[in-house]
């Protein structure tokens, strides 16, 4: 755990009635409680591979993974929700967390999803929509008046969820472009340091209409990557200081703004999740190499508290999983 998540974890800092521990109990709350899986993206699988940096990202960042070469990478692809035998709807959130393997001991671990946007600007808007936003009991569908009257008096949240509805869920993961969201600071060799975002483009494109969704994201996914390695060109967008929001990952930059490719991610395995693997990993996004910085965003320290208060927690229970070719994927 980071020192921010830490103190977040232990209300020292953020808002005075809201702790890590605080956030993934509202997570148990709405999903239930499974022993021995994350308390957000549940159900997931492994896979590994490299990033092949083409060199171009050197201009931007003096970090060690934009050096021309290959680096190795373990990761996890997930759907949203704390539920390891939730159904596979194409709506549901999708979720790609990598660790990459730097020279000299580094690591640079991302969490990305599948929308444009974060859907809430401050880790209160998180809690508190999980809260309105929950199912019924009676209904099994979340409170139409408590969704509205929540909106209505977050403005911010729903136009970021009007511009998630926006863009219609690739048919399977390979074809999914997954967002870095929060945004980031790079210091280039000279000592410059500007605001970033970053993407991974998938390199096969979906067609409407033309690609039908699979029964299974998990198992298209495997038959996928068995058939022939998956691929994803890293973009990274140059914001520019004072106009674009560093601190609410609610809010998109302009399209206009510069983009470089920086390199190519590569999928070559999966596997179920195991200790050798994935399991134990958490995807922190504060875990960063020499060179990359976290931008002013709240949603940062939150996100690292969170993650490890998850991971205490599933590290002392039972483990009961299942296979990648089984229910649960986990």
């Amino acid at each position: 755990m980071t020192i921010g998540g830490f103190l977040f974890a232990e209300s020292l800092i953020g808002p005075e009635r809201l702790t890590a521990r605080r956030v993934v109990d509202r997570l148990q709350n709405i999903h239930g409680t499974h022993s021995g899986f994350r308390r957000n993206h549940a159900k997931g699988v492994a896979v590994e591979g490299y990033f092949e940096s083409n060199g171009n990202g050197t201009q931007l960042c003096a970090a060690s993974v934009f050096r021309t070469g290959r680096y190795s990478v373990r990761g996890r692809f997930s759907l949203s929700g704390g539920n390891p035998h939730i159904a596979e709807d194409p709506g549901i959130v999708r979720g790609l967390g990598l660790q990459v393997g730097l020279p000299a001991g580094e690591q640079w671990r991302m969490a990305m999803i599948n929308l444009p946007v974060f859907l809430d600007p401050t880790p209160q808007d998180f809690h508190d929509r999980g809260l309105a936003f929950a199912s019924d009991p009676a209904t099994g569908k979340p409170n139409p008046r408590l969704v509205s009257d929540y909106l209505a008096t977050h403005p911010r949240t729903a136009a970021a969820m009007k511009i998630a509805k926006s863009v219609a869920p690739a048919p399977t993961f390979a074809t999914t472009t997954f967002h870095g969201l929060n945004a980031f600071e790079f210091t280039d060799p000279d000592g410059t340091t500007i605001p970033v975002r970053w993407k991974l483009v998938p390199e096969t494109e979906s067609i409407p209409g033309d690609d039908p969704r699979p029964a299974s994201l998990f198992t298209q996914l495997t038959n996928d990557i068995r058939q022939s390695p998956c691929r994803w060109t890293m973009m990274v967008t140059k914001g520019v200081r004072g106009q674009d929001r560093t601190d609410d990952a609610s809010v998109p930059w302009p399209s206009t703004r510069p983009t470089v490719n920086v390199g190519t991610l590569v999928l070559t395995g999966i596997a179920t999740e195991t200790s050798d693997n994935v399991r134990t990993v958490n995807f922190d996004p504060l875990v960063l190499p020499n060179g990359i910085a976290p931008s002013d965003d709240p949603l940062l320290s939150a996100r690292s508290a969170v993650y490890a208060e998850s991971f205490r927690r599933r590290a002392g229970e039972p483990d009961n999983r299942g296979s990648v070719e089984t229910e649960g994927r986990a």
